[in-house]
């Protein structure tokens, strides 16, 4: 059996956001596979839509069995389980699952964009990617995530809360 490498995006900005993103890595270890390194925790500002909470982010590396399409549904139920309602682009959160990457692959389909179609302009994610795997090079761009972080247009501040 073939063991992917995924990078997932975790943000939340509603309700007890720690107890938020703990319950969502135990959802992601129980249905995609484990957990083989995490980030720390960082607050930042709302991106997007800025007036609404600030946001927990951390960002996991996840060793899974599943195919890509397969990883989406499951953080996609995982979000649901967890009262994720999709209303408002960029809205207010429970929680939020993003494939960053996968192995190193290229992938456009309806609905799943990877790498994550932005992640190259958003410091929140880059900060705790770059944290667990600074050497990992972005497939399209040819660019290390430490090298993004160093090159990123984004300048909000992202502080380590844990």
């Amino acid at each position: 059996m073939k063991i992917n490498q995924v990078y997932l995006g975790l943000g939340s900005n509603m309700g007890d956001r720690q107890a938020n993103l703990a319950l969502a890595r135990e959802g992601i270890a129980r249905e995609l596979g484990p957990v083989v390194a995490l980030s720390g925790i960082y607050e930042t500002a709302a991106w997007g839509l800025t007036s609404q909470d600030d946001f927990l982010n951390q960002v996991l590396a996840v060793d899974t069995p599943l195919g890509a399409t397969e990883v989406l549904a499951k953080v996609l139920a995982i979000e649901q389980s967890m009262g994720r309602v999709r209303k408002v682009k960029w809205g207010a959160r429970i929680i939020d699952i993003d494939i960053l990457y996968y192995n190193h692959e290229l992938i456009t389909l309806e609905g799943l964009t990877v790498p994550h179609p932005f992640l190259q302009e958003r410091r929140f994610v880059l900060v705790p990617l770059a944290e667990i795997a600074p050497a990992f090079v972005h497939p399209k761009l040819h660019q290390t995530n430490a090298e993004l972080l160093a090159n990123c247009p984004d300048t909000s501040e992202v502080l380590l809360k844990g």
